[in-house]
């Protein structure tokens, strides 16, 4: 089973259906006159053995089974995945305030990847988060995410993002944080580090029990490299040392590899009671007449593409929970749900789209058992399957 390595295409529908979404809301954008800066190069053998300066174990490469078993909390509970989406992060920001009071666990291990690694945060402080959690998707708008600016590396600025993680990011949560991480729990952020063409697995926890200025400030970057959609906002650069030369690296959005994490491909068990999957999006597509235009075509295509890759990761993850008789349960936006967005980060859409998710959670409603293929139309997905 190689859940790391589905088609590229669908690994990065993502990023490229929003690309054509924003490109087309942009379409008027102002150009900023800036030049490109000049990044200092570096061989493959420093970034293989390259750390973050004072962090030194806070990281590792997502396909590294060593690493992150050495990561791992020593008791086993329930885990949660949390999955990209964009907007549609307003779902499981409800399903999750929702589910609170009507059996929501305390999680051993909680992984984000782009809006999956903002909700992460508070998914895993709990519930005295919970105000935050409806405010950062409920209050917010295209205006607070990005202006309509290009970059000599982006296609709109995301600096409107930027302010809203440095507000919402404080000293006080990374203690809470680092609190729960010695308690033996895990939160594990996702980003791609482009130049290694590789994704990155980050122990949030591990950086904020060094409680500094520099702790936080990486906190924010790890946060807003997994957010960044490559060619839509600006990537981060993270600095880094290796063989004895400094040099920063480019970090961008973790849905590249795939829409969620769980663990290594090649891990064989993991110390987790049980395993809940939640999706930001549909599993499947809705109906929709797709006008004759590039963008149009393109974000059609994508989206297609990026459910596809997704109903195949939750495919391969089914089968790999049955053959360990570990309980795995998804949650998704429901087919029923009907609401269309009139652009990127549309406020009344995603305040409907949190209301459904606060709906369908009380006690858990809202994460399906997966006994057999996630839905009917993963059976043809699971049969290709390499065994």
């Amino acid at each position: 089973m190689r859940m790391l390595s589905l088609h590229v295409a669908t690994n990065t529908a993502k990023a490229l259906a929003l690309c054509a979404c924003l490109l087309g809301s942009s379409a008027q954008a102002q150009t900023r006159p800036t030049h490109a800066p000049e990044r200092k190069s570096f061989s493959a053998q420093e970034q293989a053995a390259a750390v973050v300066p004072a962090f030194p174990d806070v990281r590792f490469f997502a396909d590294a089974t060593h690493d992150f078993r050495r990561a791992l909390p020593q008791r086993p509970g329930p885990w949660l995945a949390l999955s990209a989406g964009g907007e549609d992060g307003a779902f499981g920001a409800g399903v999750l305030t929702g589910w609170t009071g009507n059996g929501r666990p305390e999680f051993a291990v909680v992984t984000g990847v782009s809006t999956g690694a903002l909700i992460g945060v508070y998914a895993f402080l709990g519930s005295s988060y919970d105000p935050m959690l409806e405010a950062a998707y409920t209050t917010i708008n295209s205006a607070d995410v990005y202006e309509a600016a290009s970059t000599h590396e982006s296609l709109v600025d995301a600096w409107p993002l930027r302010r809203l993680v440095d507000k919402a990011i404080t000293a006080q949560l990374l203690r809470d944080v680092a609190s729960a991480h010695n308690n033996g729990r895990r939160l594990f952020v996702i980003t791609t580090n482009l130049d290694a063409g590789r994704p990155v697995v980050w122990n949030m926890g591990a950086i904020a029990r060094q409680s500094s200025d520099e702790s936080l400030a990486l906190f924010k970057q790890v946060l807003l490299a997994s957010s960044s959609i490559p060619g839509v906002f600006q990537p981060m650069l993270i600095n880094a040392e290796g063989q004895g030369g400094s040099f920063h690296e480019l970090h961008v959005d973790g849905a590249l590899a795939s829409p969620f994490y769980v663990a290594p491909e090649s891990i064989t068990d993991l110390p987790a009671s049980e395993l809940y999957i939640l999706i930001n999006g549909k599993l499947s597509t809705d109906f929709g007449v797709t006008p004759r235009k590039v963008l149009p075509i393109l974000g059609r295509s994508f989206s297609v593409a990026l459910k596809a890759g997704e109903r195949g990761a939750i495919a391969s993850w089914t089968k790999w929970a049955q053959m360990r008789d570990l309980g795995l349960k998804v949650a998704a936006i429901p087919a029923t749900f009907k609401m269309e967005s009139r652009g990127s980060f549309d406020p009344d859409y995603m305040k409907a789209l949190y209301a459904e998710g606060r709906r369908s959670a009380p006690g858990g409603e809202a994460f399906q058992t997966q006994r057999g293929p996630a839905t009917d139309h993963l059976e043809g997905t699971i049969a290709r399957l390499p065994k």
